[in-house]
């Protein structure tokens, strides 16, 4: 095992080890220091393995979250189903696998809706989607890759806070919510690529006008 596989299972035993005190502590140092004394380690080790502070452990959380999510979508073999399936399968399963936590996953969203810590909140959120999509094979590499990513994030973090709040059986209602979401997304999406393609057929109106070249050097683009 390589010295930085060896840094990321030590995070990864601690900030589960913080899960079963986060209820009690929320996420802060005392938190990952009862976590260590847990796993009969130093206390002090979460100081070392998140020099960030209390905010990169739980940007850890998110990311062993997301890696746990693409190890069980290999092993689940989502081939068969269409790339919407494999998406709303995906969203699902790195909800619910945290169902036993629900109250730890609660107090990290509260904590990372700080102001402070909103680029992490926006960086964890994308990563996320990233990592949807990377499971569910697309292939997009297009402007596409960008706008399909920032729709998911907004739908999973919709879902993920209804989710929070859900006392329906099997959180069924959770699920009826993401069928929604991602129904709407998809249309949005389709529209947004038919768009895209229609006014790339279009002609440049400044061609047409004569004034594309003057455009061009106005913005300082010379031709050659």
């Amino acid at each position: 095992m390589s010295d930085t596989d060896e840094l990321q299972a030590e995070r990864d035993r601690l900030v589960l080890a913080a899960l079963l005190q986060v209820p009690f502590e929320g996420w802060c140092p005392k938190a990952l220091q009862e976590a260590a004394k847990d796993e009969g380690l130093d206390p002090s080790l979460g100081e070392r393995l998140f020099p960030g502070g209390v905010v990169e452990a739980v940007a850890h959380f998110s990311d062993l979250a997301d890696r746990k999510m693409i190890e069980e979508a290999v092993a689940e073999d989502l081939t068969g189903q269409r790339v919407s399936e494999r998406v709303r399968w995906l969203v699902r399963r790195r909800i619910e696998a945290w169902a036993n936590h629900r109250e730890s996953v609660r107090r990290a969203v509260t904590f990372l809706t700080l102001p402070n810590h909103a680029k992490v909140a926006m960086q964890a959120g994308w990563r996320t989607a990233d990592a949807i999509w990377y499971a569910a094979a697309d292939k997009a590499t297009d402007f596409s890759f960008y706008t399909k990513r920032a729709t998911l994030a907004g739908v999973f973090t919709a879902t993920l806070l209804y989710w929070l709040q859900d006392e329906s059986d099997d959180f069924a209602d959770s699920w009826a919510f993401l069928d929604r979401r991602l129904a709407n997304a998809l249309k949005v999406t389709s529209f947004r690529l038919s768009m895209t393609r229609r006014v790339a057929q279009c002609p440049n109106p400044l061609q047409w006008l004569g004034l594309a070249n003057g455009a061009r050097r106005r913005f300082g683009i010379h031709e050659s």
